[in-house]
């Protein structure tokens, strides 16, 4: 093996993590193994963005790739990569046979990012007006495709401790193909809130989120129609304002100032928003994984107002840096409640704090990953060994995948 391991990480899109959550938690990953010496090259079939990260700021090589063309299978034989990771299970699918049939012995690791079936299943439970149920992944068309994914791998990075334990106990996935991995950020102190905006230096109530992820839209949506309402009954002066990346027409239509409703747009700095900002406004109302906006709330010492699906998995059995609630009419009234009152106020920020250093810290979970990766490319072979339904799947998705590729391929040159 190289002294010097190579990493290819082969992206949904290119990270924007001022965007989503999902372009931060990737520059974390990246942030990792910098760290522990791997040589990284970053590659995607995305088109280029105004918001993309300077990936060689970082000493990341950037390279576009193409999706169902033979050039992939010349460039990655050429890098030899020790390990492989994919963003995401639509890029395992796409990309994971040409790893497997060009570089057989590359690690190959999945970021889940979230459980995507988990949020489709949610998705449609709550458009249908039922309440969800764990039975209703297995009819689920995605969830197929996931699992099938997560099974092809040799590990796959699970953000959320309640998508660790659905997997397990749902779908009995073994969990030598898991690992927990959820956000991962800096230790805070007493003294970092010292250095944030006061109380008195903050105003008005914010929601952040990137408009291409359907739960935000939802919750713009929910807090407009319904949620707001009730919180200009109790506080007429109060005002919102909504910030997030790509708004549609739809989302700008919402704008209305006289109501004290505000849609922003892109933030140009989302932690300088959140900082100044007095209340984090979330009431999501499905989705998966973890919420990176209520992580940075924390962060800016900006306590949240949420749903049980907002934050779950987030704070273990810890006091929530505000409150989480389904009923509308507690959640206004908690909300006001919470921007009036300075010790309730200051209270949810500490347990913030406290939420941050006991379940997001990097120096917890990074030595372990680099370990676990480190135990894998020394004896790959006996853990694929103990994969055999990955061995099975891998074998057959080769041979389907590889000539449907081949056919579109065929197609466009034609």
């Amino acid at each position: 093996m190289n002294q010097t391991k190579k990493l290819l990480i082969i992206g949904f899109v290119w990270p924007e993590p001022n965007s989503s959550a999902a372009g931060g938690r990737m520059m974390q990953l990246i942030s990792i193994f910098k760290q522990n010496g791997f040589e990284i090259t970053f590659a995607s079939p995305a088109l280029d963005s105004d918001f993309m990260v300077d990936l060689e700021a970082f000493g990341v090589e950037k390279r576009a790739i193409e999706l169902n063309n033979s050039s992939f299978d010349e460039f990655i034989t050429e890098l030899n990569p020790d390990v492989v990771l994919f963003d995401r299970f639509m890029i395992e699918e796409q990309f994971g046979w040409r790893v497997s049939e060009n570089c057989p012995k590359a690690i190959r690791l999945l970021d889940t990012e979230d459980l995507h079936c988990l949020r489709t299943a949610r998705q449609k439970a709550f458009k249908e007006n039922r309440v969800f149920e764990l039975h209703d992944l297995l009819s689920e068309e995605v969830a197929k495709r996931e699992i099938a994914s997560i099974l092809r791998c040799d590990l796959s990075f699970i953000i959320s401790d309640f998508e660790m334990k659905l997997l397990k106990d749902v779908f009995k996935i073994d969990s030598n193909l898991l690992h927990y991995l959820p956000f991962l950020v800096d230790k805070m102190s007493e003294e970092n809130l010292q250095e944030l905006p006061s109380f008195e230096e903050r105003k008005n109530f914010v929601f952040i989120g990137n408009f291409l992820h359907e739960p935000n839209w939802n919750t713009v949506q929910y807090l407009k129609e319904t949620i707001w309402v009730e919180i200009k009954k109790q506080f007429p002066e109060a005002i919102l304002e909504v910030y997030g990346a790509y708004p549609s027409q739809k989302v700008l239509q919402l704008h209305q100032p006289k109501n004290g409703f505000f849609i922003m747009g892109r933030a140009e700095d989302a932690n300088e928003v959140v900082k100044n900002a007095r209340i984090v406004l979330a009431p999501i109302r499905f989705g998966a994984g973890l919420k990176g906006k209520l992580l940075e709330a924390m962060q800016c010492g900006t306590p949240s107002a949420t749903t049980t699906i907002g934050s779950e998995a987030m704070h273990d059995n810890l006091l929530w840096n505000g409150f989480i609630t389904d009923d509308i009419q507690e959640f206004a009234k908690h909300a006001v409640t919470l921007y009036q009152n300075e010790n309730l106020w200051k209270q949810a920020q500490k347990n913030g704090i406290a939420i941050v250093n006991e379940c997001f810290q990097k120096s917890k979970y990074s030595d372990e990953l680099i370990n676990t990766i480190n135990a894998l490319l020394d004896d790959s072979e006996n853990h694929r060994l103990h994969n055999f339904m990955g061995s099975l799947l891998q074998h057959h998705t080769l041979k389907s995948t590889k000539y449907m590729a081949k056919w579109i391929e065929a197609k466009n040159k034609n």
